[in-house]
């Protein structure tokens, strides 16, 4: 199902203020890596967000996982102060490790061996 055009506002909303919050809590640069959010994608009765969590050379992806959903108490109290006006209720996030970058990483690599010459 096609998303709405609501449910992009809201997820583009979701995306700004969570990036912004996530850089003045600390979590953007974790065990020397770094954290991005890559997407956000609403329901469509916008109750629910699935947060992307991207991260470069993260040395443990799991911890530094743990270590955003033990804060996400937190994340949702700022996000509640930044979006209250705009919203009436602020969506149940659910955070989600985007893996495509690794992906991408790996089928070039397999990409690369296959061109080589043995």
């Amino acid at each position: 199902m096609e998303e709405g055009k609501r449910q992009k506002q809201v997820a583009t909303v979701l995306q700004e203020e969570l990036n912004e919050i996530f850089l003045r809590l600390g979590l953007n640069m974790i065990d020397g890596g770094m954290l991005s959010i890559s997407s956000v994608k609403v329901t469509p009765d916008l109750l629910e967000a699935r947060i992307y969590l991207s991260l470069f050379q993260v040395k443990d992806p799991k911890a530094a996982m743990k270590k955003v959903e033990d804060r996400a108490w937190e994340i949702k109290k700022h996000l509640a102060d930044k979006i209250k006006h705009h919203m009436r209720r602020i969506p149940v996030m659910h955070y989600f490790l985007d893996d495509t970058l690794d992906y991408v990483f790996k089928m070039e690599e397999i990409l690369k061996d296959l061109n080589t010459p043995k």
